[in-house]
Parts: structure tokens; C-alpha cells; sequence
């Protein structure tokens, strides 16, 4: 038996254990937790499953244990445990059983009273309950909001500010981005690239290399897999300065190196990208012009054998 399936086996016993005061949480909007042993040091991946109208909501992400105040997940062996994470939006107050470090319990949360008229006094509206407490799991503390307020970002509001924290879009990523000259403006885009894996790294690679991309461009290529590894391989084959809407288009339609390398074996040194992306769509491979040869008929152009593929000829 592993370690998590150990710890399944323990929560179900916790949860007997704890009995009513589960069903009793469960009616007054409250709610369920579960910790176990992260591979990060100091760490925990701890677990809040809410439960609010008929329904529940579940959020488990890796925290540090220093926000669990009153808990030492050290201790060996079975122990009950009571202790409190407190966030700018609320306090979550939790008891239960630890065993070896891992365990389960109960959850109440309780809303701070201030926190959603700070937020709007710095223009973040519509914080109802539900959404304060999203905000304390995902801790959106108050100076966070007044960081990224003074980004002066286009399109703010409170369920993007929610959202950045999620994602993790903060005001070095920001300036990071505006150092690598782009504008970093729209809260839209700021999210996509976080969401599609656009860096500063990135765009001081791609920038490096003599394009000028706008950031819709560096989302699709990012979604496409247009990534600076890969770019360097394309290089290698004699494809440096191919601009950047037929990179991707190598990668929609599965233009590779070692397509390209396969192409120049058979004596097609390099063929411009739009024959390239042509020879894809129709499937003129490396093995039909070698099956045509092999049948001989062979010199022919690339825009002969995008020909013979689209009439059919195998």
C-alpha cells in the first residue's frame, strides 16, 4: 500500500470518526479539509471542500506550513489537531486528526467584516460571500489589490484580479514583460500568457532573433508549440529568418526538422515554406516520394508531386 492510498484509508476513518460534527458542517455552509506530505520542503498540499446550497466546491493546492498556525504536522503517530490559516478576506479555523503528518477534519470560515469595503475603496467590486471566500483560499490580500491597481491595467476588475492570483500574474511578471518591450496592458492577454506559458524569457528570445511579434502573435505560438527550442532546430535546417506566421503554420500542420532533414536527404534541399506547409496538408511524405522512385518516377518538382497527391496518384 502506497502513501495515498494510506492517507484515502485514513480520511474515510476520520471522517466516522468525526461523525456529526461533519453532517453539522455541511449544513451551516462549512466544510471539509484534508492535508498530506508535499515533495516540496515545508510544504503541504492541504485541501478545502466547501460546502454551501446543495453543492460544494473543491480547491487543494500546495501551501506552506508556516500559514498553519497551532498545527505541527511533525509529530508522529495519531493526534487531534485544532489551528487557524488567516488571510486578509477571512480566517479558516480547522480541527480534525493528523496521523504522521497526514489527515482530515472540518473547516469553518469566517469572513472578515472590512475586507470587501477595502477592496471597493480601491474599485473591486461585487465581493459577495462567496466570492470572499474564494478570495481568502487564493489569498488576494489587500496588498496585492493596491499593487496590481497601480499597474493601471486595462479591463481590472475583481474577478481578474482573482484571476492573477490564480494564474499568478503579479507586478514583476508585468514589469518583466514591459522590459522586454510589450505593452502588458490588457488583463485578458496578461492571463493568456500565463495560462499558455508566454515569459520574458520567451519574448526576449523570439525578439533576439529579429521578429517583432504583437502579443495575440505570441499566444498562438505558445498554443501551437512555437517554442524557442524548437525554433533553434529549424534554424539548424536553414530555416532562421522564416516569419513567424509560417512557423506556425509548420506547427499546425506538423512541418518538423525532422521532416525538413528527411526532405533534403532525398535531394530537396530547401523548399520554400509555403511548399512545405503544401506538402503537409495533401501528404507528400518522405515515404511517397521514396515509394515513387521506388517505382521510377523520380526529379520531380514539389509543386509536381503536391500535384499527383492531390489527383490521387499512390
Amino acid at each position: 500500500m502506497n502513501r495515498r492510498e494510506a492517507l484515502l484509508i485514513y480520511i474515510v476513518i476520520a471522517a466516522v470518526s468525526l461523525g456529526g460534527l461533519v453532517s453539522h458542517a455541511a449544513e451551516e455552509g462549512k466544510g471539509d479539509w484534508t492535508l498530506h506530505r508535499s515533495d516540496e520542503a515545508g510544504k503541504v498540499d492541504f485541501a478545502l471542500i466547501e460546502h454551501r446550497h446543495g453543492g460544494s466546491s473543491h480547491h487543494v493546492s500546495t501551501w506552506s506550513l508556516n500559514v498553519f498556525v497551532g498545527l505541527d504536522a511533525s509529530k508522529p503517530g495519531k493526534q487531534e489537531v485544532k489551528f487557524t490559516v488567516t488571510r486578509d478576506a477571512g480566517r479558516f479555523d480547522c480541527e480534525g486528526f493528523l496521523n504522521n503528518g497526514e489527515g482530515a477534519g472540518i473547516f469553518r470560515f469566517v469572513a472578515d467584516a472590512k475586507y470587501a469595503g477595502e477592496l471597493q475603496a480601491l474599485g473591486f467590486r461585487g465581493v459577495d460571500e462567496e466570492k470572499q471566500y474564494e478570495m481568502a483560499v487564493m489569498d488576494v490580500s489587500l496588498s496585492f489589490a493596491r499593487e496590481i491597481k497601480s499597474e493601471k491595467l486595462e479591463g481590472l476588475d475583481t474577478d481578474k484580479l482573482i484571476a492573477f492570483r490564480i494564474f499568478g500574474v503579479d507586478a514583476a511578471f508585468i514589469a518583466e514583460l514591459r522590459a522586454a518591450e510589450l505593452p502588458a496592458m490588457e488583463c485578458d492577454k496578461l492571463v493568456a500568457f500565463r495560462i499558455h506559458g508566454v515569459t520574458p524569457e520567451m519574448v526576449r528570445f523570439v525578439k533576439q532573433a529579429g521578429y517583432q511579434p504583437d502579443e495575440d502573435t505570441l499566444i498562438a505560438m505558445r498554443i501551437h508549440g512555437v517554442t524557442p527550442e524548437w525554433m533553434k532546430q529549424l534554424q539548424q535546417e536553414g530555416y532562421a529568418h522564416t516569419d513567424m506566421q509560417h512557423l506556425i503554420a509548420f506547427r499546425i500542420h506538423g512541418v518538423s526538422p525532422e521532416f525538413i532533414e528527411k526532405l533534403q536527404g532525398l535531394g530537396y534541399k530547401h523548399p520554400e515554406p509555403d511548399q512545405l506547409v503544401a506538402m503537409r496538408i495533401h501528404g507528400v511524405t518522405p515515404e511517397y516520394i521514396a515509394g515513387l522512385k521506388a517505382h521510377g518516377i523520380g526529379d520531380l518538382s514539389i509543386d509536381q508531386l503536391v500535384s499527383l497527391r492531390i489527383q490521387g496518384v499512390d
